[in-house]
């Protein structure tokens, strides 16, 4: 495999506005990445963009988007290509969990993180495996947990949500070994 050259990437990172989706977008910059910060809450994207354009002179396009919502990966493929924006990366970084007894939660806020960590995280992966494996050095990561390797009372439906992502990953990196994509969990 080549060496990634981050200067002629461009990756969407989900989840940006905070915590490590925000430190993904900081690195991908420092090294030179054109970036797509998504997420639902504009104000700390356009924040956190306006820095990295300052401090590192790289484009930085913003979206805010519910990536919960069905069919998130396809039509945020759509959106950004009828803007001109083809991305080599992407960091499947977007997801929230809770802590109580599975009898102590609400059965939609349930439901909302089965959407966020795993169909948008799917339909996102799906929507763009094909054009990340016809980059040069396509980049995937999907941000799974510590707590996806072990059971967690009062995480368990996040914990699971993350054994799915580290499954998921491990299959997709099988599939695309050979190729180009560099597929990864953390």
């Amino acid at each position: 495999m080549s060496k990634i050259d981050y200067r002629r990437q461009t990756v969407i990172v989900t989840g940006a506005s905070s915590g490590l989706g925000a430190e993904f977008a900081r690195q991908l910059a420092r090294r030179g990445a054109d970036l797509v910060l998504v997420a639902r809450r504009a104000d700390r994207l356009k924040d956190l963009a306006d820095e990295l354009t300052r401090a590192h002179g790289v484009t930085v396009t913003v979206v805010a988007r519910d990536l919960g919502q069905p069919d998130a990966g396809r039509t945020l493929r759509a959106e950004l290509e009828s803007r001109g924006i083809h991305a080599t990366g992407l960091v499947n970084n977007a997801g929230f969990g809770t802590h109580n007894a599975l009898t102590d939660e609400d059965p939609d806020r349930l439901q909302s993180m089965i959407a966020l960590n795993v169909s948008a995280l799917v339909d996102l992966s799906r929507a763009y495996i094909d054009p990340l494996n016809s980059a040069d050095t396509g980049i995937l990561i999907n941000v799974a947990s510590l707590l996806g390797f072990q059971p967690t009372p009062y995480m368990s439906v996040y914990g699971a949500t993350k054994a799915f992502v580290l499954s998921f990953t491990e299959s997709l990196w099988e599939e695309n070994h050979d190729t180009g994509l560099r597929v990864l969990a953390v």
